[in-house]
């Protein structure tokens, strides 16, 4: 079992809840929060991001991203503990049950409607999108489209549809939030690449940061955190009704010890210890965020 919970990578999971809990905070914020459409979709979300890992783990095993130069914690299909054939069986059943799950989430979201097809188009493509980042042929994550992919699914998609299944309508101001959690979603894609960039570089796996290079992408890390966290800022700023909404401004403390850390950095080893952090950070975040839009309401 403990091979099983390390190829699900349970430290990744908080980046699906984050974009979950921000959307139905902002449901909560508009008088419109549904409990049963929160417990659906936060289940879905992390079905789709245990799919996403399970991939990951198979796909850069196919195509020898997976080998003995490798940086980060030694994969469950790589280290031959988890066989491919087993792998596969697992994929097929978290994706069918992503989307089971995601099926009931939308009928008791929406009912029956056109609304419905369109969110069950896109939840296929959400299962789509976890499967191709590094799985089959021509993933999309190797070819540096793997930041756009996160920005969408964890950002736009996450929190915005999230929002709507709450809801039933769309507000504009929820893509400032929307795009801010996608966006430190983002950074931490950022940062298994920035530590991964010799093995990725080596296999002809062109993330972005193999594609910038190093000091570029430690700006633009700083530029995912700080224009994410501004985000947050500018739409507690203009929607403004209790200093409850700045609360989420304590994890900056966090996220800029991060930030000295990866800018001052010149061993990529070293940023595996930081994946975590971010990713805690990033779900902190959201929580505080999303308790000051409860109080607000």
């Amino acid at each position: 079992m403990k091979h099983w919970l390390h190829a699900f990578r349970l430290r990744t999971l908080p980046l699906g809840m984050s974009s979950i809990i921000t959307g139905s905070a902002l449901a909560a914020f508009h008088q419109a929060f549904r409990w049963p459409v929160f417990a659906l979709a936060l289940i879905t979300a992390i079905l789709l991001q245990v799919l996403s890992n399970l991939a990951n783990d198979l796909g850069d095993h196919l195509h020898g991203t997976d080998n003995e130069v490798r940086v980060g914690p030694q994969r469950a299909v790589q280290s031959g503990a988890i066989s491919t054939a087993a792998m596969k069986r697992a994929m097929w059943i978290c994706g069918l049950l992503a989307f089971v799950s995601g099926i009931a989430l939308i009928v008791i979201a929406l009912g029956l409607s056109s609304t419905t097809l369109v969110f069950l188009l896109i939840g296929l493509l959400a299962i789509g999108a976890a499967v191709k980042y590094t799985f089959g042929s021509n993933p999309y994550g190797y070819s540096g489209f793997g930041d756009i992919s996160v920005l969408i699914f964890f950002g736009i998609v996450g929190v915005v549809g999230t929002f709507y299944l709450h809801t039933g309508s769309f507000t504009p101001s929820v893509l400032l939030p929307a795009i801010g959690i996608g966006l430190l979603s983002t950074a931490m894609l950022n940062l298994n690449n920035m530590r991964d960039i010799h093995g990725d570089a080596a296999s002809g796996k062109r993330t972005m940061v193999v594609r910038m290079g190093a000091a570029r992408a430690k700006g633009y890390h700083a530029a995912l955190i700080l224009v994410g966290f501004s985000c947050l800022v500018l739409f507690s700023a203009t929607h403004f009704r209790t200093w409850w909404q700045y609360l989420f401004v304590i994890a900056f403390i966090a996220l800029d010890r991060h930030l000295r850390f990866v800018l001052k950095n010149t061993e990529p080893r070293a940023l595996d210890e930081h994946m975590k952090i971010l990713a805690l950070t990033t779900l902190v975040t959201a929580l505080l965020f999303s308790l000051g839009l409860v109080l607000a309401a």
